[in-house]
C-alpha cells in the first residue's frame, strides 16, 4: 500500500492560553526578567508585589497619592476602581510613564468594564449567565470583556467568580455567582475564563477555597464556615480544581475563617499557610499567581491591621498583595519577618520573578501607550449584542398553567406595574402590542391602592403583572415594603402571567403564582426580551439557576417551544389509559437492572402526547432522571448528524451518491477504499470492517493502562484530543487512525455488514466537501434553525454535567465512569466528534428532527430539505438487507417473524435507528408517529445488555401502537 499522509489536525484543533504559557520560560522572556530584576532593590522587590487602590475620579491629590507610591517604592501594579474610560487611560499611560518597572494594571470586572466606569455599559451579573442553556455565550461574554480589558490596557481582571452559591442568604456574593450547581460554575467560569485570556488578558478565579455559603460580608467582617474538609471537597473545590486544570492564570485568596482548613482562631483563608501552601500549592498543585482579597477589607483588617496582615499573607504562600493599604509600613514589617527567618529572600525573590514572567507574557515587555480615540465606543462595541443574546437565552418559564397566557392573545388586558411608577420598556411594548391599560403601584403606596387596582382588573381578561426595581440583596425582603409583597401576591391567579425582573431569589416570595417567567435583570434589553417572550416572538430556554422554594428548583424551567406543541393523547386519536402500559414496561426494565433510568417521547400528527423521565440517572440512584437530560445517542448519531448531513449535499448537488470515497477523500487514493460508492457505504454493503478497537493499539492490554508515549493527563497543543477525564491523546494518532482503516480487510462487496467505519467515512466526506467540521456543519445547517439546544458534539464545552447522563464504568481503556464523554471509545479518540457516534440529545430536541423528516423537511416554517430526497433516503435501497440510505428500516418480512424488528406493528415506511447505549429512534409515516427512547442502559456496564433480552424498546414502541384509536 502506498505510505497515506494526512492533513486533518491543524484545521480542527485549537486551544486557549492556559497559565503555563503565562509562566513559560523562553529565553527572551528569562532574560527580560533578569534584566528588570537586577534593577530592584530590595525595597522595590517587596513592593513589586503589591497591588495598590487608583480611581480616575477622585482628583488631583488621590492621583498625586498614587503618583508617589509609583515613584518611591517601585510598585508591582494599579487596581483601578470607579472613574471614566478616557480619565483612566490617560491615567494609565501617565503611570506606566513615570515606572521604572511596568506596572501590572488589574481591575475588578466581573460584569465588564461598567462594573467601575461611566460611558461603559454593563453586562449582566452572572447568576443571569447562569441561567442560559449554552456555555457558549458565556466564552463570547468572556472574549468580549477580554477585549474590553485589551483596550484600555488592563492586564488582569479578577473574574470570574466561581463561588457557588448555596445560601440564599449570602449577603456579598449572590447574584455574583452562575448558581448553585458546581458543575455549571466550574464550566461557566471556564468558559469566562477561555474567553477573556484567549486575548491575552489574565482571568483570576475567586474566592479560594469558596465564599458561596456565607452569611457574613468578609468587607465588614471574618465569615465562618464550618464543614467538613470532605464537604468542601466535594463542593466547593470542585470549580477551583476545574479552572485550574483548564488553566486559569491567577488565584484570589478570600479572608474567611474555615476550621476544617485551619483551627487558628480569627486566622482568614487569606493568611493561612494551611490554606494558600498546602491545600492550593501542594495539595491542587495551582502554581500561578495568588492575589489576596483587599487586605483593607475589615474580614482581615479586624484582626490584622495593615503591614502585619502583609508579612502573614506572604508568609501563607500568597505571590501579590491587593489593596496593602500601608505600603511602606508593610515593606518594613516583611523587612523584619525576612531578618527573623520567618520568610527568605530566596522565597520572595522567586515571586518577584514570577510576577515579571507574567508581566512579560502579558506584553509589558513593550510599551503600551493607549489610544483614547473612539475609546467608549470601542468598549461598548459588543455589549448590546452579547446583552440580547444572554436575556434571550435566560428568560426562564417556572411555571405555566394557562396556555393563553403564553404567548397572549386576549383581547382585553391589564398591565401591574410593582415597584414603578411610570411606563418602562417593558410596560410599553405591553401596551403598544396588546393594547393594554396600565396601572402601577410603588413600594410607598397604600392598602387603599391595593384594592383600587383589585376591582378594577375584574374587568380584565389577562393580568400582565411587571414585578420591578426591588433590591440585588436579600436583606429585609430585598427591600419590598409589606404592601409590594401584599399585592403581589393577591394577583397571583390563573389569568395572570408574572415577570419577575431581578434577583431570581425573591420569587420565594410568590412560589404560589400559576404562571411565572424570571427575567434577571431590570434593564431596557431584558425588558424588550421578556415582551418578545409574552408576545410569542421568542421561546423560554432558561432554567432556574438555584433553588428559591421548594416548588421552584434548582434546574426548573419549562423550555418546550412552538415546534412540537404537547397535547392531549385524546386530541390525536390515542387512548391515555392504554399508554399507561409504558410506565410499566420501563419501570420493571430499571427494577431489573436493564438501565438505571430512561426518557420516553412519542410525537402524533405533530404534537407530543407522550414525554415522561423514568428511574434514576446512576444506579447510585442520588439523581432522578428528568424529561430534559440529555443522553449519548450511539449510533443514532449516524442519522442524527451524518446522513442528515449528506442528504443535504446531495440535495445540493455537491454530493453524487455513484462516485467514490476516492472522488472526496484524496488521501484514500491509491488504496482499495477508493473505489467504494458512496451508495454502498451507505447501505453498509461496501465490504469494510464492521469495527476496528483503535484502543488496544495504546493500552497494557493485560492492565488496560494507556501508554504514556500516547496521552497527557492536561490538553496541549501537542496533545489536544479529549478521550476522557485527564486522558488527552496525541494529535498525530488521529493519521494513525485512519491509516489502520484504509489497511483493513474489505470483505465481500455488495453483502450487508453494519459497519462503523462506514459512517466514520462519510462524516469526513462531509467536512471535505463542507469545509466545516463535522459537528460544525451539522449544528449550523440542523441544529440551530430548529433551535435543538441539547444536540451537539462535545457537550461538555456547552452543558454542565449535571444535564448529562453518565454511561459506562469502563474499566478496560479509559478506567473511569465516562460522564459526558462518548462512551465509543474510537469516537472518543477522534476527539468526540465522528460519524458513527458522539452526538448527545435530550429527547424533545431529537423530536424536532424527525417531525421535520415526517414533514417532508420542513417544521414551522422552516424548510432544511426536500420531501423527494427524504423520500429517497428512507426507502428500502438494497436487495440484500432491510437499509434505508443511511437510516434502518424494518425487516422486510416483518410480520411473519418471530422476532419482529424494531417492532410488530411499524409499517414498512417506517425508518430510524437503535443505538448502542440504550437509544432509539423511529418515524412511521403511515401513523404520522414519532417514537424516541433514550437510556443509559451500558451504566455501569456493557456487558449482559437486559435492556436487549427483556426488549423493552419494542415493548414499549407496541404499546404506544396499542394506543391508537383504531
Amino acid at each position: 500500500m502506498k505510505k497515506i499522509f494526512f492533513f486533518f489536525f491543524s484545521a480542527l484543533i485549537f486551544t486557549s492560553i492556559t497559565a503555563q504559557q503565562f509562566y513559560e520560560h523562553t529565553p527572551e522572556a528569562d532574560k527580560w526578567v533578569r534584566k528588570q530584576f537586577r534593577k530592584l532593590s530590595k525595597d522595590q522587590r517587596i513592593a513589586q508585589l503589591m497591588i495598590i487602590r487608583a480611581h480616575s475620579n477622585l482628583g488631583e491629590e488621590h492621583v498625586q497619592e498614587v503618583t508617589e507610591l509609583i515613584k518611591k517604592y517601585n510598585v508591582g501594579g494599579l487596581c483601578f476602581f470607579q472613574g471614566g474610560p478616557v480619565r483612566q487611560a490617560n491615567l494609565t499611560n501617565f503611570y506606566q510613564k513615570i515606572a521604572k518597572t511596568p506596572l501590572m494594571i488589574a481591575i475588578d470586572g466581573e460584569w465588564g468594564l461598567g462594573m467601575r466606569l461611566d460611558s461603559v455599559i454593563n453586562f449582566p451579573r452572572q447568576l443571569m449567565m447562569g441561567a442560559v442553556p449554552d456555555a457558549k455565550l458565556i466564552y463570547q461574554f468572556g472574549l468580549a470583556v477580554g477585549e474590553q480589558c485589551k483596550r484600555l490596557g488592563i492586564h488582569v481582571n479578577y473574574a470570574p467568580d466561581i463561588d457557588i452559591n448555596n445560601n440564599p442568604m449570602n449577603p456579598v456574593i449572590n447574584d455574583r455567582s452562575f448558581g448553585e450547581d458546581k458543575y455549571k460554575v466550574a464550566l461557566f467560569g471556564v468558559q469566562y475564563m477561555k474567553g477573556m485570556q484567549d486575548v491575552g488578558v489574565m482571568a483570576c478565579a475567586k474566592h479560594f477555597p469558596g465564599h458561596g455559603d456565607v452569611s457574613v460580608d468578609s468587607h465588614y467582617d471574618l465569615p465562618v464556615i464550618n464543614k467538613s474538609r470532605a464537604q468542601l471537597d466535594q463542593l466547593e473545590l470542585y470549580p477551583f480544581r476545574e479552572l485550574i486544570k483548564a488553566g486559569v492564570g491567577s488565584m484570589m485568596i478570600a479572608h474567611l475563617a474555615i476550621p476544617s482548613i485551619d483551627t487558628t482562631a480569627n486566622l482568614p483563608t487569606s493568611l493561612s499557610p494551611k490554606n494558600v501552601t498546602d491545600l492550593l500549592r501542594n495539595e491542587l498543585g495551582y502554581q500561578g499567581i495568588s492575589f489576596t482579597d483587599a487586605l483593607e477589607m475589615q474580614g482581615v483588617a479586624k484582626f490584622f491591621p495593615k503591614g502585619d496582615a502583609s508579612v502573614m499573607s506572604l508568609i501563607a504562600g500568597n505571590d501579590m498583595l491587593c489593596l496593602p493599604g500601608d505600603v511602606p509600613g508593610s515593606i518594613k514589617k516583611v523587612r523584619k519577618a525576612i531578618k527573623e527567618g520567618k520568610l527568605t529572600w530566596e522565597d520572595l525573590n522567586a515571586r518577584v520573578k514570577k510576577v515579571l514572567l507574567a508581566k512579560y507574557h502579558l506584553g509589558l515587555n513593550k510599551k503600551q501607550v493607549i489610544n483614547t480615540e473612539n475609546l467608549a465606543e470601542d468598549l461598548n462595541a459588543k455589549t448590546n449584542e452579547i446583552k440580547k443574546a444572554l436575556a434571550a437565552n435566560a428568560l426562564t418559564l417556572l411555571r405555566k398553567n394557562n396556555e393563553n397566557l403564553l404567548p397572549l392573545r386576549s383581547n382585553k388586558v391589564a398591565f401591574v406595574g410593582i415597584g414603578i411608577s411610570k411606563a418602562n420598556a417593558f410596560a410599553t411594548r405591553v401596551q403598544q402590542d396588546l393594547k393594554a391599560d396600565l396601572f402601577f403601584f410603588e413600594n410607598k403606596d397604600t392598602i387603599t391602592k391595593i384594592n383600587s387596582i383589585l376591582e378594577q382588573l375584574n374587568n380584565y381578561d389577562a393580568v400582565v403583572v411587571g414585578f420591578h426595581n426591588y433590591n440585588r440583596r436579600p436583606a429585609n425582603q430585598f427591600g419590598l415594603s409589606k404592601n409590594s409583597l401584599e399585592l403581589l401576591n393577591k394577583l397571583q391567579g390563573n389569568k395572570t402571567i408574572t415577570f419577575a425582573f431581578g434577583n431570581p431569589y425573591a420569587v420565594q416570595y410568590i412560589c404560589n403564582s400559576s404562571n411565572l417567567v424570571v427575567c434577571y435583570e431590570d434593564d431596557e434589553i431584558t425588558q424588550l426580551a421578556a415582551a418578545d417572550l409574552l408576545v410569542g416572538k421568542i421561546n423560554a430556554k432558561g432554567k432556574l439557576p438555584v433553588t428559591v422554594c421548594e416548588g421552584f428548583r434548582f434546574g426548573d424551567g419549562i423550555v418546550y417551544d412552538n415546534s412540537l406543541p404537547v397535547a392531549k393523547p385524546e386530541s390525536v386519536g390515542i387512548r391515555s389509559e392504554s399508554l399507561k402500559q409504558i410506565e410499566v414496561i420501563a419501570q420493571a426494565a430499571i427494577d431489573s437492572g436493564a438501565a438505571p433510568g430512561m426518557v420516553v417521547l412519542a410525537a402524533k400528527n405533530g404534537k407530543v402526547i407522550y414525554h415522561q423521565a423514568f428511574g434514576h440517572t446512576n444506579t447510585d440512584r442520588t439523581t432522578r432522571m428528568t424529561n430534559d437530560m440529555v443522553f449519548d445517542l450511539a449510533s443514532v448519531t449516524k442519522i442524527s448528524a451524518t446522513t442528515m448531513g449528506i442528504m443535504k449535499l446531495y440535495e445540493e448537488g455537491k454530493i453524487d451518491l455513484n462516485k467514490t470515497l476516492g472522488d472526496y477523500l484524496n488521501w484514500t487514493k491509491g488504496t482499495d477504499k477508493a473505489p467504494l460508492k458512496l451508495v454502498d457505504i451507505l447501505l453498509h454493503q461496501a465490504g469494510l470492517n464492521p469495527f476496528i478497537p483503535f484502543y488496544r493499539e495504546v493500552i497494557d492490554t493485560a492492565t488496560g493502562i494507556p501508554f504514556p508515549q500516547y496521552f497527557t493527563q492536561t490538553q496541549t497543543p501537542q496533545y489536544a484530543y479529549r478521550v476522557a477525564e485527564n486522558v488527552y491523546l496525541r494529535n498525530d494518532w488521529n493519521d494513525t487512525m485512519f491509516s489502520r482503516i484504509l489497511s483493513s480487510k474489505l470483505s465481500e462487496q455488495g453483502k450487508y455488514v453494519y459497519s462503523d467505519n462506514d459512517f466514520i467515512f462519510l462524516g469526513k466526506i462531509i467536512e471535505a466537501v463542507s469545509g466545516m467540521s463535522l459537528d460544525h456543519y451539522v449544528r449550523k445547517t440542523f441544529y440551530e434553525p430548529l433551535g435543538m439546544t441539547t444536540t451537539m458534539y462535545k457537550p461538555r464545552e456547552s452543558m454542565p454535567l449535571s444535564n448529562l447522563v453518565p454511561t459506562e464504568v469502563e474499566t478496560h481503556f479509559r478506567r473511569q465512569h465516562i460522564h459526558g464523554d462518548v462512551h465509543d471509545e474510537g469516537a472518543a479518540m477522534f476527539g468526540g466528534v465522528a460519524g458513527h457516534a458522539g452526538l448527545f440529545s435530550n429527547a424533545y430536541d431529537l423530536a424536532k428532527l424527525y417531525q421535520l423528516l415526517l414533514n417532508g423537511g420542513e417544521l414551522n416554517g422552516v424548510r432544511l430539505l426536500n420531501k423527494t430526497t427524504i423520500d429517497k433516503f428512507t426507502a428500502y435501497n438494497s436487495e440484500v438487507s432491510r437499509r434505508g440510505l443511511g437510516f434502518d428500516k424494518p425487516e422486510k418480512d416483518n410480520a411473519t417473524r418471530k422476532e419482529p424488528y424494531p417492532s410488530l406493528s411499524v409499517s414498512p415506511a417506517t425508518f430510524g435507528h437503535t443505538g448502542f447505549t440504550g437509544t432509539c429512534v423511529w418515524v412511521d409515516p403511515a401513523q404520522q408517529l414519532v417514537y424516541i427512547f433514550l437510556s443509559n442502559r451500558v451504566n455501569p456496564t456493557r456487558n449482559g445488555n437486559k435492556l436487549g433480552r427483556l426488549n423493552v424498546r419494542p415493548n414499549i414502541q407496541e404499546a404506544i401502537y396499542g394506543a391508537i384509536v383504531k
